[in-house]
């Protein structure tokens, strides 16, 4: 038996990012979203969706830039801190333990502590109700080289203990069943 429920936004897991912005130390910002997501690989796009009232929306709105933080699970209490907490009544990145440090495609920074930094230049942005969905063009992408593969040059996101949310909880990545493609390889 399956239930017919209200409308909802139920795709599930998703990355927990600390989206950062900013382009002075003075208006360094930082709060956690997880309406995140790729929308092209050639050229490489992404996106970040923000509710207009939220402290950041005005800095990302006037710089036209951000920077996406892919988070770990030894910063999971720090992610679930930015992401109630208001940059107009604290400093978040002194609050939660952080170092912003200058981007190097982007005046926004990205966070020493996380593993995987994407630098983003806003392209659009789309109202669509309840938030607004600014879409990026990718410029650079700051990896952690503790997480890179010497085999293969891959980013092992595993090893990193990247963190996802999924309908008000966080979980840590579990193990690898496949790589794409394992399903139709010939043995």
């Amino acid at each position: 038996m399956k239930q017919n429920w209200k409308p909802g936004t139920l795709i599930y897991p998703l990355p927990a990012v600390l989206v950062s912005c900013g382009s002075q130390p003075e208006e360094y910002n930082v709060f956690t979203a997880s309406w995140v997501g790729t929308i092209c690989t050639n050229p490489p796009m992404c996106y970040v969706s923000i509710r207009p009232e939220r402290h950041s929306y005005d800095i990302i709105k006037r710089n036209m830039e951000f920077t996406l933080n892919l988070t770990t699970e030894e910063l999971a209490r720090a992610t679930d801190w930015c992401g109630v907490r208001s940059g107009r009544d604290y400093d978040k990145f002194a609050e939660a333990g952080l170092t912003p440090v200058k981007g190097v495609k982007v005046s926004s920074p990205y966070i020493a502590e996380v593993p995987l930094s994407i630098e983003c230049r806003v392209k659009e942005i789309v109202s669509l109700g309840s938030h607004d969905m600014f879409i990026a063009d990718v410029l650079n992408v700051v990896a952690d080289d503790r997480y890179i593969d010497a085999s293969t040059g891959e980013f092992d996101m595993k090893q990193a203990g990247m963190l996802v949310y999924c309908h008000g909880e966080y979980f840590g990545l579990g193990d690898k069943i496949g790589r794409f493609g394992w399903s139709v390889k010939k043995k």
